[in-house]
């Protein structure tokens, strides 16, 4: 073979290399999909009813800001937690499920799950549940990968939870403030809609200030609010497509 022929040969293997590397890329933050295990990222319902849902903490500020706010427009939310954070304040979890909301699994330790080893992630999923429940939780039937990314390994690792993705993601920039937020959030949102909000940190506080906004906005378009457990039931009902 020629010294053309190989350059050109190789060529072609590194862009077959790389269009792999980005296909497998793409596959892990598929927003909708994952790699064998069940994933809802939207849900068809007849009603105008969609999830809201927030991650990370729990958080003293986040929790504060957002009990109230939820328990004044008569909303529920599903809140993805980590494990971690879940162990170090078991309160906040019981106040969350006291107030009639949802806890999911976020991880313990909120790394990415984009290896092809299941075992490393199934302690993480053990791990947080048992923190949940220790805490007085049920045990969570719904898992949220941190960043979205997901790959074999985990769909392994999650053994009968469902994946909840969503289908509105936050900005990430904020440069409008809290009304600017908010109104993206209300521009995207449809019928079965699954929404990500992060309030729990303390950098967060555009997204606490939005949220009453958010929630007035959703009732004035006719919207209730439910976890997403709720939602995903709402789509199972007879007539739902």
């Amino acid at each position: 073979m020629t010294a053309r022929r190989w350059a050109m040969s190789g060529a072609a293997g590194l862009l077959v290399l790389l269009a792999g590397a980005w296909g497998a890329r793409a596959a892990m933050k598929a927003r909708c999909w994952a790699f064998g295990a069940p994933v809802v990222c939207h849900v068809a319902v007849r009603d105008r009813v969609v999830a809201l849902s927030f991650d990370d903490g729990p958080t003293r500020i986040g929790t504060d800001a957002v009990l109230p706010v939820l328990a004044a427009h008569g909303a529920h939310a599903t809140f993805f937690l980590i494990g971690a954070e879940v162990a170090r304040d078991p309160a906040d979890v019981r106040r969350i499920v006291a107030a009639g909301h949802e806890v999911g699994n976020h991880s313990f330790a909120h790394g990415r799950m984009i290896s092809p080893f299941a075992a490393r992630y199934r302690d993480e999923i053990a791990r947080t549940d048992a923190a949940v429940m220790a805490a007085g939780a049920p045990r969570p039937t719904l898992f949220r990968p941190p960043y979205g990314a997901k790959f074999t390994g985990l769909a392994r690792a999650v053994a009968g939870k469902t994946i909840a993705m969503w289908d509105f993601e936050e900005p990430v920039a904020r440069p409008g403030g809290a009304r600017a937020y908010a109104d993206a959030v209300l521009r995207s949102v449809r019928p079965g809609s699954i929404i990500l909000i992060h309030p729990m940190y303390a950098s967060r506080s555009v997204e606490r200030a939005a949220l009453p906004m958010i929630l007035d906005g959703l009732r004035a378009r006719g919207y209730r609010v439910v976890t997403v457990s709720e939602l995903i039931a709402a789509g199972s009902a007879p007539g739902v497509t």
